[in-house]
């Protein structure tokens, strides 16, 4: 297990299996219970957690309803999650943290734009932590 968590610690960019939130039990525990608060185009929910696995595990999710075709939305995604990746490490949480970004925006926004809106959440889920 040190083995891993020291490639981990390698890895500081990456975005390994274990951040990604595909629990059937954690997802619905996260949208019963969690809190939101909405950063447009990303609604975020989040819920923190008792227990320290190291990092957060996070959900990306753009609706069918808002992003008609297939190739957009996961374009979509993969701007969230490059985001992620990318500023994950800027922010120092003391806890871990289950995250749901939900895309908002009938348009396909640029990296940039998802990017400076991410940096957001990210800054109020901080701040929201200092105040616990």
């Amino acid at each position: 297990m040190d083995q891993k968590k020291a490639h981990t610690k390698l890895r500081i960019n990456a975005f390994p299996k274990e951040e990604r939130l595909n629990s059937k039990k954690t997802i619905a525990l996260l949208f019963q219970k969690g809190k939101s608060f909405f950063t447009p185009p990303l609604a975020t929910k989040y819920l923190p957690q008792d227990t320290d696995l190291g990092h957060h595990q996070i959900l990306i999710s753009v609706p069918k309803k808002k992003i008609k075709k297939a190739y957009q939305r996961n374009l979509i995604k993969r701007r969230i999650r490059e985001a992620y990746r990318q500023n994950k490490w800027q922010f120092d949480f003391q806890r871990h943290w289950l995250i749901a970004y939900i895309y908002s925006s009938t348009e396909v926004l640029s990296y940039r734009e998802i990017e400076d809106k991410l940096k957001e959440s990210l800054l109020r889920l901080s701040r929201i932590e200092e105040k616990s």
